[in-house]
């Protein structure tokens, strides 16, 4: 199962790779938008800034268990929040993916309000076709969308893994909606990381072991827009481009979610084979002397039968 969770990481890293040009080329288009018009003039109900009464908090888990504390992890991370928000006298509403995550709160609908929780291989199955993948991803979405659009909720929030290593990965918490015109994302402290500032990781191998290698990037936002003129008014651009830009984001988040789900069961895969290992030589261990013993007292009695004639 180990070697199945490696060849499932590789995958994912690929899928990560695979997604990098279309979010590229969105990025630089927000950004030739800015170029063009102040932050100011831009106004989008994405980027639209109210009193926050009411929050949605977007958590990213896994369907399956046998990968060691990462759905613990990740749920403490969703309650702990949760109570800083019903602290601050503040409504939360949940949606969830991952079958672990959307079970537990059903289970306690008394006190915790789901709107909606499905699987994550409906989201990211490799076995599904692109259209069925991107039409699946698009709805859920478009639902979040929805519900910050009406005013349902004032603010989404994600709450997902992120991917690091091999032997270690953080719940993170970030503000999804509002959106800013350059699609900045910025976590609960206000720390923001600039939509041209990527982190990508590759699987690769090192004197026979598994190992995993990050690398920052940052895109080239020159997309030589100076020359051009917008047909359309810049708010109908941002409108257009915003959405795909969050359903990007919420990509990313599934895919770094899947492969630190991955990697937390292969290095689970990995103990439970080591433990395998001991477990089998301590009985191997125990089970001989119990057999050099009982030969040990037969010799014994033979000995003393012969001098006793």
């Amino acid at each position: 199962m180990k070697l199945v969770a490696a060849a499932k990481v590789r995958r994912a890293q690929a899928a990560v790779l695979g997604g990098r040009p279309f979010a590229e080329n969105l990025v630089k288009t927000l950004y030739g938008v800015n170029q063009k018009v102040r932050s100011d003039d831009l106004d989008s109900p994405l980027t639209e800034i109210r009193p926050v009464k009411n929050v949605l908090l977007l958590s990213i888990g896994g369907d399956r268990g046998l990968c060691g504390a990462y759905n613990t992890f990740l749920l403490k991370k969703v309650l702990q929040r949760t109570k800083e928000l019903e602290g601050m006298g503040i409504g939360v509403k949940h949606m969830a993916v991952g079958r672990k995550m959307a079970s537990w709160l059903k289970r306690r609908a008394d006190e915790y309000e789901l709107l909606n929780g499905v699987e994550m291989k409906s989201l990211l199955n490799p076995k599904a076709a692109a259209d069925e993948q991107a039409d699946a991803l698009s709805s859920f979405a478009e639902e979040v969308l929805t519900s910050f659009v009406d005013g349902e909720v004032d603010k989404v929030e994600i709450v997902y893994t992120k991917f690091k290593s091999l032997i270690g990965s953080d719940p993170i918490i970030q503000t999804l909606l509002p959106l800013t015109p350059k699609g900045e994302i910025c976590d609960t402290n206000g720390v923001c990381v600039d939509a041209d500032e990527d982190e990508i990781f590759k699987l690769t191998t090192k004197d026979g072991d598994l190992k995993i290698e990050t690398e920052k990037e940052t895109i080239n936002t020159d997309a030589g827009y100076e020359g051009f003129m917008f047909e359309q008014p810049p708010n109908e651009v941002v409108d257009a481009i915003l959405p795909l830009y969050m359903d990007s984001t919420i990509l990313r988040s599934l895919q770094e979610s899947l492969a630190s789900e991955l990697a937390a069961r292969m290095n689970a895969m990995s103990a439970a084979c080591d433990n395998a290992d001991e477990l089998k030589t301590t009985l191997s261990r125990l089970y001989n002397k119990g057999r050099q013993a009982k030969v040990t007292s037969e010799i014994l009695e033979i000995v003393a039968g012969a001098d006793a004639l």
